[in-house]
């Protein structure tokens, strides 16, 4: 499993993260990309864990989805089945078990302020803190030729795809969220600045 886990996670990470599988007797299966979660936990008829983690994310992304997942089958075991899956139960619980790994010999130093300010409240998602999500995604192994990219690095007035495929116009930055015109609809939206899209760099308007 060591050997599994090595080319997934930061290297002083490994070690501890394998103890925790092993302790709370984890299935753990590294998926192809799902674009609507990193991870998941479930809990068979059987019984048995089973934790599955996207694999194309960053070494230090699947270590906080892991972890994440992981505190849901503690916080389940210690408080019982009826609790709120990202309730305070949750919250505890998935500070307690990242705490040992928030330490320079794990994360860049660029990210440990980051994090330390998501984990005095964490929430359901990483990609809801924006300045966490942004800088996060400089680890992130991108294609060269990719047009994948963030909102806001979209210029003003370019068209890009949404993941469900939707094509939108790039509009003016609304207090915190980008405005956005579906082109197919004519209808407005907002995104949050650090909402993944694809940019279309040869789109060609149908008049």
């Amino acid at each position: 499993m060591i050997k599994i886990l090595s080319p997934y996670l930061p290297e002083q990470a490994v070690e501890a993260a394998f103890e925790l599988i092993k302790h709370y007797h984890i299935h753990l299966k590294i998926v192809n990309e799902r674009v609507t979660r990193h991870g998941d936990y479930t809990r068979g008829l059987d019984g048995k864990h089973v934790i599955t983690v996207n694999s194309n994310l960053n070494p230090y992304r699947f270590l906080m989805t892991l972890i994440h997942e992981i505190a849901h089958l503690v916080a389940f075991q210690k408080y019982g089945s009826s609790i709120k899956p990202h309730g305070v139960e949750w919250k505890h619980t998935f500070q307690l078990l990242m705490l040992p790994f928030l330490r320079p010999e794990v994360f860049p130093s660029k990210l440990l302020p980051l994090l330390a300010n998501h984990f005095r409240n964490p929430s359901a998602s990483s990609d809801t803190d924006e300045r966490l999500s942004i800088a996060m995604r400089m680890y992130d192994k991108v294609e060269k030729n990719s047009n994948v990219c963030f909102v806001y690095e979209v210029p003003l007035g370019s068209h890009f795809r949404a993941h469900n495929g939707r094509v939108f116009k790039r509009g003016p930055l609304r207090i915190k969220r980008f405005e956005c015109l579906e082109v197919a609809t004519g209808r407005l939206f907002v995104f949050k600045a650090n909402a993944e899209v694809e940019i279309m760099t040869h789109y060609v308007v149908k008049q």
